[in-house]
Parts: structure tokens; C-alpha cells; sequence
């Protein structure tokens, strides 16, 4: 069991406590959970999941066990990793557009992709995306002051509309091959209705048995296949007439990228599902860590005071290393990405028996880990509710068990852009909050929605107010 990760709020300190589902004193019967899980399986959780290191039940159908023990999840995503796969339900839901990509392939696929995709998102190439980072965040800050003072936004949209500027500046220079604008609102329908669990899936119905949400999702997908069709088109069309002539983007090493190990390139398929990964998970991700960490903020005058005073120290110094001189909002960010993680559910079905935290678990248990709940567990976490940075900084940072906090998932099969998506997230907030103190708008409540990602239901409305 991991060691306790941050001392208790001090009297220095506003204690908030951010918005969530109370934990269910009891389980819900098979039918009243199925429709928990349809309109948000946040809502689901039980109070010995919060307390429990291991929780057999859970589903309708077959064994499922849930794990919170720290060792049991580094076995399963990383000692013993061969022998869990990705289960249906979560490769239903990673299927649509996704079916080839980084996300939902399995096995040889994957592991070749991995090898061709990694050098894209190493460190030293994701530092050189800050210059491009910070021009999207200082078009955003111009883009409020044209607003004017004390205009009410919806921060999660402007967030979204950010995270796809900036993918459009590193990854996809020369555009999506549609407007951003159009591609934003077809990522939220994409989301809302992809993000949906359909009762079939959770019943074990077969895979010819059309699925409500993937029907309705057919025109989006259709969207997003024509726009990556015209952006690998055009762009090999350009290198094909002038080698070497487009830009250095992402999609440019894309294309050009092959299997270390083979030297084979990879099929136009799953260059097409991988452009769709990007797209999605770059862009969902990142910009919901960004709504949570500003509203929390807004809760909180001593962080966002500390977060302000950090940018004006920092900010104009190089950009390059600028993420790493800004310590206090990375804390910031992660705490964030600890109470709302951007990947709410991890799952696997195990192939073999195997034994976890001394449960056994026989082949063909499904097994969950939930970061969410891990997140806020009462035997992993002080004060697991509580919005606390300080967990992140100095000492306190070294005591958290690497396999108690996994907001991007661990093992071989961790986030491959969580580097990137952490550095444009601290860029993005620290510049912000040098310009702006944002205020939630009177009468709108917050709560959390798991749909794939998890976001604040209904938007989030703030008043935004100029510092200078």
C-alpha cells in the first residue's frame, strides 16, 4: 500500500472541496445500473470502492473485479501486461474511427506502431511544440481582450477551440482539411454519443447486433474520414511534386515514419486511424485538464494568487524550457488531472488465472482499474476530496506510489502524448492566469460526466476578468 502523499490543509489555506458524486452506501440492482452507467458511471461507485484495495462484482454479466492495490495494478500493466487484454466493451467504444490506431489495436499491431509512433512524442521533439504552444495561448489571451472585461465564456468550448489551434501549429500545420470550427462541434458529437455506454455491450450482446450510438455517429465518422482523406492527400500530393517542401510537422514525420525494427511503414490505415487518435485524444484530453484546472483555480484565491505570481516571474524567459520553470502550475494541473483524471477507466480481461493482491483471478475475469476512484481512495490519498496541490511539490511529490496515480494510464501501454499534453497545459494555464482571474457564472452548477473522457456537464459558463 502506498504511503501517504501530502500532509493535511493548514490553517494557511482555504480547504475546497471540489464537486462530485457521493459514494452509494449499497449497489445498485442490474437494472437501475445499467441506466447509472448510461447517463454517468461516476455515479455507480460505492463507498467500499473508496475503501477497498480489491472489489469483486460489479456487472451484469461475467467475473469482474475492481483493484485499487497499488502492486496489483503494476502487475497487471506492467509485470504481467501479456496477460490482460483490452476487453470488448472498451474496444467497442475505441472502435469507432479508432479501430486500427494506437488506441484499440492489440497485440504485433500495436507493438509495431508503438515503435514507429514513440520518436514522434519524445521529449526533445515535444519541447520544441513550446514556441507553437504559447502562440496559441497568447492568441486565446488577445482573443478575450477583444471581448472585453467581465464577458462570460464557456471555458470548456474555448479550451477545445485552443487545444485544436495548437494541434493545428505542431501536428497538422497546413490544417484538419475542414474548418476548426466545424471539426470542434463534430468532436462533441462524436463524444457525446461514442461516450455513452449501450446496455447491449454491457449485457455481452454479440458484435452483429447494430449499436444505437455507433449508428448515430456514422455521419461524424464520415465527417473526419473525408477531412483525413484531403489532409494525407494533399500533403503527399505536395511532397510528391516538390520533396521536402511541406512543413516539419507531426503529420510529416508521420508519414515518413517506419518500424525500427522492420523498416516498414505503416499500412495508409493505420496512418488514417492514428491522424483520428491524435485528433481526439489530443484534443479532448488536454483541453478538459484545462477546464478543470481553471475552475479549480477559480475556487481557489492562494493557488491562483501563487500561479499568477509564477507566470510574471517566468513567462518571459526562454519558452523552450518554460513548463519546467513553472512548478507550482504543473502541481496545479496534476491535482486536477488527480480529481478529474483524463482517463476515468482502464480495463482488461485476463487471459490466464493469475493471483492479484492474494485474490485470485481466473481466466476471463474482467478486470478494472478506475483511476478516478483510485484517485480518491481513503487508505491511498489524506483528505482524498480536498483540492490540494501541495500534494505535487517538493518531498510530497517522491511519496506518491507511481501505481496510486495514473491520470494517463501506466505500463507499455501508458498515454504516448502525455508529455506533450502536460507541457501545453502548464503553458497554457500559467499564461492565462498572468492575464486573466476567472470567476464561475452565478447560478451555474459544476459536475463531473464521464463520456470516454471526463468533462463538466453542460459546459462551464465563467466570467472573465483582465488583470492588466
Amino acid at each position: 500500500m502506498a504511503a501517504p502523499v501530502a500532509r493535511r490543509s493548514d490553517q494557511n489555506f482555504r480547504v475546497y472541496r471540489p464537486p462530485a458524486p457521493a459514494p452509494r452506501a449499497k449497489r445498485l440492482g442490474p437494472i437501475r445500473l445499467i441506466s447509472a452507467l448510461k447517463r454517468n458511471p461516476l455515479e455507480c461507485w460505492t463507498s467500499e470502492h473508496f475503501e477497498k484495495l480489491v472489489v469483486a462484482g460489479g456487472l451484469p454479466v461475467g467475473h469482474v473485479v475492481i483493484i485499487n492495490h497499488p502492486a496489483a495494478i503494476r502487475r497487471v500493466l506492467l509485470e504481467n501486461d501479456i496477460n490482460y487484454r483490452k476487453d470488448m466493451l472498451q474496444r467497442r467504444v475505441l472502435s469507432a474511427g479508432m479501430g486500427e490506431g494506437l488506441l484499440s489495436a492489440e497485440g504485433h499491431q500495436w507493438r509495431s506502431q508503438r515503435r514507429t509512433v514513440a520518436p514522434l512524442f519524445a521529449r526533445r521533439t515535444v519541447t520544441q511544440c513550446a514556441p507553437a504552444m504559447m502562440d496559441a495561448a497568447n492568441a486565446l489571451v488577445e482573443r478575450w481582450r477583444q471581448h472585453g472585461d467581465a464577458t462570460t465564456l464557456d471555458v470548456a468550448a474555448e479550451m477545445a477551440r485552443l487545444t485544436l489551434d495548437v494541434l493545428e501549429r505542431t501536428i497538422f500545420s497546413e490544417g484538419f482539411g475542414c474548418n476548426a470550427e466545424e471539426a470542434r462541434r463534430a468532436m462533441v458529437t462524436y463524444f457525446n454519443t461514442v461516450g455513452r455506454i449501450d446496455p447491449l455491450d454491457l449485457l455481452g450482446m454479440p458484435d452483429w447486433i447494430p449499436r444505437i450510438n455507433h449508428l448515430r455517429v456514422r455521419s461524424t465518422l464520415r465527417f473526419f474520414e473525408r477531412s483525413i482523406e484531403h489532409l494525407i492527400a494533399a500533403r503527399r500530393q505536395r511532397l510528391a511534386e516538390r520533396a521536402n517542401s511541406g512543413p516539419n510537422d507531426f503529420l510529416a514525420l508521420l508519414l515518413a515514419a517506419l518500424d525500427p525494427y522492420t523498416g516498414e511503414p505503416m499500412s495508409e490505415a493505420e496512418v488514417k486511424s492514428n491522424i483520428f487518435t491524435f485528433i481526439m485524444a489530443g484534443h479532448e484530453t488536454t483541453s478538459n485538464l484545462l477546464s478543470w484546472s481553471l475552475f479549480l483555480l477559480s475556487q481557489s484565491d492562494d493557488w491562483r494568487r501563487r500561479v499568477q505570481a509564477e507566470a510574471e516571474r517566468e513567462i518571459n524567459g526562454s519558452v523552450m524550457d518554460l513548463a519546467e520553470h513553472l512548478p507550482e502550475t504543473r502541481a496545479v494541473i496534476e491535482e486536477a488531472a488527480r480529481l478529474y483524471p483524463p482517463i476515468a477507466a482502464i480495463s482488461r480481461v485476463a487471459i490466464d488465472a493469475d493471483e492479484l493482491a492474494g485474490e485470485v483471478i481466473p481466466g476471463g475475469t474482467l478486470v478494472v482499474i478506475s483511476p478516478y476512484v483510485l484517485h480518491r481512495h481513503r487508505l491511498l490519498w489524506p483528505d482524498p476530496d480536498l483540492f490540494e496541490p501541495r500534494r505535487f511539490l517538493g518531498e510530497n511529490r517522491a511519496l506518491i506510489d507511481r501505481y496510486s496515480y495514473l491520470p494517463f494510464g501506466a505500463g507499455p501501454r501508458t498515454c504516448i502524448g502525455s508529455t506533450f499534453a502536460l507541457q501545453e497545459a502548464t503553458i497554457v494555464l500559467a499564461t492565462i492566469t498572468r492575464n486573466f482571474s476567472l470567476h464561475l457564472a452565478p447560478g451555474h452548477k459544476v459536475w463531473p460526466l464521464l463520456q470516454v473522457t471526463l468533462k463538466p456537464a453542460g459546459g462551464l459558463p465563467m466570467i472573465i476578468r483582465c488583470n492588466r
